[in-house]
Formats: structure tokens, sequence, C-alpha cells
């Protein structure tokens, strides 16, 4: 029996210190997200981090909390719901980070008799610290637990013309009533040492401007080109002038040099030069969560209007839209039936 296991980066179960602790203790000491060896990444997250930004976070994640629970978590849980009413196969959700583990859905398919799963990380992009952790969490909890189950896995459709022709509607409809100066694909930053880390042939990929124009077997694990690809097929699908539309990376942590232009420079640096009324984009999630809804909804919309810019809008993730919730339910069908994945 077939069934899917839809996987997102998870919460903290409530908007608290005490909950946040956890969570991003869980998130931190993954090897694929700071990776470093064990005993300096145990250093560098329980020793230093854990020990101011559980209370910052919370705060944040107290911004933006919604009275059913984390947004992250009530988009996922109707995205998922809309997608079973699409397929007559058993949908299950789980979190690559929180109490909503991956092994808890998997327990879950089990119990329906399923034994052949397809696992759809919710990720346009492959990156060591998002798309490949939830593969490689998935398929150990498989092999520890549920031997006799097989696991598919979804590929990273970032340049999928289905996919972008549903990003692209839902950047047009937030962008129709908006006469904006400019538009910025501000997508999750990844630090450069990742890039090359995941580069299998150890010399393409130079992040030097270039080398992700330059076709190569990399680019099917370069977080970096694929963002780029992005941009540019919806500025093609929607005839957007190449002049007012850019790409940046958000989030970063410090002490490592990560993937660049800097978002938060990006607004500052768009202000200054004029633009007045900046749209912000971002395509590396599906669900809009803390880093949409505080960091650039919120933050980036009070650093833009500080340094001079006068309008700002963020545009929602696809979240529950009904055309991704088809498309998502299409691929399914054609796995399900013609073990067709899309490319």
């Amino acid at each position: 029996m077939k069934g899917v296991l839809l996987v997102n980066l998870g919460s903290p179960d409530s908007p608290t210190a005490k909950d946040v602790k956890p969570y991003l203790d869980e998130f931190l000491m993954d090897e694929r997200v700071i990776d470093v060896p064990k005993i300096l990444r145990n250093i560098i997250v329980r020793g230093i981090i854990l020990q101011t930004r559980p209370k910052r976070s919370a705060k944040a994640y107290k911004k933006i909390w919604w009275e059913e629970g984390s947004p992250l978590i009530v988009i996922s849980e109707r995205f998922a719901e809309k997608v079973r009413a699409q397929t007559d196969l058993p949908v299950a959700l789980g979190m690559r980070y929180g109490s909503m583990s991956i092994k808890k859905a998997l327990q879950e398919l089990a119990d329906k008799g399923v034994d052949e799963v397809l696992l759809v990380p919710l990720y346009p992009h492959y990156a060591m610290s998002s798309y490949e952790t939830v593969v490689v969490k998935a398929l150990e909890e498989q092999q520890k637990h549920f031997p006799d189950m097989k696991v598919t896995t979804l590929p990273a459709f970032y340049h999928n013309p289905e996919y972008i022709k549903v990003l692209a509607a839902s950047i047009a409809e937030g962008l129709e009533d908006f006469d904006y100066d400019h538009v910025l694909f501000s997508y999750h930053g990844i630090p450069e040492r990742h890039i090359r880390k995941s580069d299998p042939t150890r010399f393409h990929c130079k992040i030097d401007g270039s080398c992700c124009k330059v076709n190569s077997v990399a680019h099917h694990t370069c977080y970096r080109h694929q963002c780029y690809k992005t941009t540019d097929l919806v500025v093609e699908a929607l005839g957007l002038p190449v002049e007012k539309v850019s790409s940046s990376f958000q989030s970063r942590l410090a002490g490592d040099p990560w993937l660049k232009p800097y978002t938060d420079y990006e607004f500052e640096r768009l202000a200054k030069e004029g633009k007045k009324k900046l749209a912000v984009v971002t395509p590396a999630f599906v669900s809009d969560c803390l880093e949409t809804l505080e960091e650039i909804a919120m933050e980036g919309k009070e650093q833009f209007e500080e340094a001079g810019g006068e309008h700002y809008i963020h545009i929602p993730c696809l979240n529950e839209r009904d055309d991704w919730v088809a498309l998502m339910a299409t691929w399914i069908r054609d796995w399900q039936t013609q073990h067709i994945l899309p490319v």
C-alpha cells in the first residue's frame, strides 16, 4: 500500500523560552545545519547560543503566533488536509524538528498498512541544511523502525514548469495593485561552505558570480544556482523588467561568510538608491513562518522605511493555495499510478 509523507521545518510547541529552547537545540545541533565537529557544535550551541537566543526567539514567535498555534504548523496542516481530499492515498505530515516528528508520521502511515512512501520535503531547493537533512532523517527512521518500508523521495522542484507557473501566479496576484519600484526575491541564507560541500565535482562551485551560469552536474545540489534559477524563471514567466528585480539571502548567523547579498543590507541599499515601493517574495519557503512573517513582513518593512522607503509589501508564500494543492496532488497521482516524479 502506498502513502505520502509531507515534511516541513517544524516549530516550538509554544512561543515561550521553555519550549523554544529544546526546539532550537534540536535544530542547531543538527550536523547539517551547523556543520562543525560535535564537540565544537556543542560549545557553540549549548554554551553560547542557547544562553540567550531562546528568549529573543520566543519574543519573535509571540509576534506572529496565531490563536490556533504556530503559523507554519497550522498552514502545513491545512495544506495536508487539502491534499488528502484530492488523493486516495494516506497522507501524513511530519516536521524535521519539534514534537511532530518524522518518526511519528511514518508510524501513522505504517499503522494504516503503508509499506511504500513518497517522501515530500516541502522545500523547492536543495540545501544540506533543509532538503538533505529531511531525507537523511527520514531514511534513518525508516531503516531503524520500519525496515520493510520503501521510500521514494520527491526531487527538489525549484525549476519545475508547473511549480513556476503556480509561484508566478501567486506573485502576480501580490503585485496586482502595487505599483512597485523593485521586487526582491529573498531566499533563506546558508554558509558559503555548504555550497562547496554539496558540490559533487569539488571544483565547480566557486561562488564567483559566473559558476551558477555554467552548466554543471553540481547544479543538482547547488542551492545558490537553484535560487537564482527560480528568480529567472519567474521573471521570464511574468515578464518582469529585469532591472527592477534582484535576489538576496536572509537569516544568517554571525561568524562565517554566508551567501550574499544579505537581505537586510539590500533593504537599506534599495531605499538609499531611491526605491520607494518595494515588494518582497520569499520562495525558499512554501509556508509562511517566523522567517517570513516576522523577519521579512515586520522587521524588513521597518528596515526599509527607516532607510527612506515609503511603501512595502511582503507577498505571502504558497501556503494552502488551491493551485499549489492541486499541483502536489497531481505529483502524488503521477507517482502512484505511473511511478513518475516531477522534473
